[in-house]
C-alpha cells in the first residue's frame, strides 16, 4: 500500500483548521481563568460575600481535604444510590402505568388523585427525614412526617388558630 499523497492546499487548510480549533480552546481556557482570577479578587477584596458565594480557593482547599477522606468512597455510594433510585422509580413508574393502562376501572379510580399529585410541587412531597435520621427543621423529632406539619404541631392543633 502506496503512501496517499496530500496537496499542499489541504495541507494549509487542514493547518488553518487546527489552528483555529487550537485558538477556541486557548480562549475558553483564558475565559475560564480570568473568571476564577475575578471572582477569587473580589472575594479577598470583601466586594462579594464569600460566605454566600464562597471562592475558588476556599473551594480547592475543601476538595483536597476531602479527596483525603475518602471522597471517591462517597461519590461512589452517591451514584450507586442515584442509579438505584432511577431504576426503582422508573419501574415502578412502568408496572404502575401498566396496570392503569390494562385496567380502566382503577385508570378511572386513581384518575382524579393522580392529576392532584401531578400538580402539586415535587419538593411539597418529601418527608422531613433527611439521611437516616439526622434533620435540618426546628422540630423536636425526625420521624419522616411531611413538609408542613412536625408531630409536635399535628399533637397540638392551636397553630391553626393563633388568634383564638
Amino acid at each position: 500500500m502506496s503512501k496517499q499523497l496530500i496537496s499542499k492546499e489541504r495541507k494549509k487548510y487542514l493547518r488553518k483548521k487546527k489552528s483555529k480549533q487550537y485558538r477556541i480552546w486557548l480562549t475558553q481556557i483564558g475565559i475560564l481563568i480570568a473568571f476564577l482570577v475575578i471572582w477569587e479578587v473580589l472575594a479577598n477584596q470583601k466586594i462579594i460575600d464569600s460566605f454566600i458565594m464562597s471562592q475558588p480557593s476556599r473551594i480547592w482547599e475543601t476538595f483536597t481535604n476531602l479527596s483525603t477522606n475518602d471522597l471517591i468512597k462517597h461519590i461512589n455510594v452517591t451514584v450507586y444510590e442515584t442509579v438505584v433510585g432511577f431504576l426503582l422509580g422508573t419501574g415502578l413508574g412502568i408496572v404502575i402505568a401498566i396496570i392503569l393502562w390494562w385496567s380502566d376501572f382503577l385508570s378511572k379510580v386513581a384518575e382524579p388523585y393522580l392529576v392532584v399529585l401531578n400538580s402539586l410541587p415535587k419538593v411539597a412531597l418529601r418527608t422531613n427525614y433527611y439521611h437516616l435520621g439526622r434533620c435540618r427543621n426546628t422540630s423536636y423529632y425526625c420521624d419522616g412526617s411531611s413538609n408542613f406539619f412536625s408531630g409536635n404541631d399535628i399533637r397540638k392543633l392551636k397553630w391553626i388558630f393563633k388568634d383564638r
